[in-house]
């Protein structure tokens, strides 16, 4: 099944803390997967950040939520109880447990009053619809970054020539290849080979050597380019090529590249400017934000 919201998880998370003993929280995380039955495949699910899984995000805030509700109280650090409340509400046999059934409990209401008054519009109906306040900050971060991407390609594919030229050098460079910016700057665009547009050296001291096609397309590259430019590799008896271009590729084309002996990474224009965000090429940063807990080891006395 898909991985359920954190609001769905609220009422078997309490049910799972009714036997009013103490739970850490990685203990719930691994209970609840199974009583979802979860893949491994969905437990290591991660947010878009790569720094959590989904699971155990969700797993968290329902635990958050109701301990802001009064349902379960933290005795100390990565565990849980539940609270004579917690108990009550499991008495009534409710059917689910969401941010509406918590509305009903006064410290539940003050809480969501202070976030309310710091959050969108959006960020609430998101929030509502089960996406838990990470979850909302990287979509908000993936679609500022999206448009980010899509307007990058459009200036790349915008170039000059020459210009794409320096951006692939960039790239390369920042991405730790070619030694130096002056000697990479050399390399590329400089061979006259046909099927080949430059070489760069894979590490600064030049112990192999990597090929590279650069083409600022607007069609899709198809398995004919890719057969040409393996070519050239094997005419260099060359081990390792990349392919760069602004367009895509056909399908033909990636399975004839994952299918020879050469190594060849193809590169298309999302990908391009992806990687020209992550190093910083062509972009600045604009405003950064950072998302902190709070640290239980300073509030404990030794």
């Amino acid at each position: 099944m898909a991985i359920p919201d954190y609001q769905t998880i609220m009422l078997p998370l309490l049910k799972l803390a009714g036997d009013k003993q103490e739970h850490s929280l990685w203990q719930a995380i691994d209970t609840l997967a199974n009583q979802f039955n979860l893949t491994n495949e969905e437990r290591r699910e991660l947010l878009s950040s790569g720094h959590q899984a989904i699971f155990n995000n969700r797993v968290g805030w329902a635990r958050t939520y109701m301990k802001k509700a009064g349902l379960l109280k933290l005795p100390r650090r990565g565990f849980h109880r539940i609270t004579d409340r917690g108990l009550e509400v499991l008495k009534r046999n409710p059917p689910r447990i969401d941010v509406k059934f918590l509305f009903q409990f006064q410290e539940f209401r003050e809480f969501k009053a202070i976030r309310r008054e710091k959050t969108t519009a959006q960020e609430e109906v998101e929030e509502e619809q089960g996406k838990t306040p990470e979850e909302v900050l990287e979509s908000a971060y993936q679609n500022l970054r999206d448009g980010l991407a899509n307007d990058l390609l459009q200036q790349i594919k915008a170039s000059p020539p020459s210009l794409f030229e320096n951006i692939v050098v960039d790239l390369l460079v920042k991405m730790g290849y070619g030694g130096s910016r002056k000697d990479a700057g050399k390399a590329i665009g400089k061979t006259g080979d046909e099927g080949i547009d430059g070489i760069i050296k894979e590490d600064p001291l030049g112990l192999d050597i990597i090929y590279i096609q650069a083409k600022k397309w607007g069609n899709t590259v198809s398995r004919p380019e890719i057969q040409k430019f393996a070519g050239a590799l094997q005419g260099k008896r060359a081990r390792k090529g990349i392919f760069i271009t602004t367009s895509n590729y056909t399908r033909e084309a990636r399975d004839f590249a994952s299918s020879i002996d050469t190594k060849i990474v193809l590169i298309d224009g999302d990908q391009l400017a992806q990687f020209m965000i992550d190093h910083n090429i062509g972009v600045s940063p604009s405003a950064m934000y950072e998302t902190k807990r709070i640290d239980l080891d300073y509030f404990t006395e030794e």
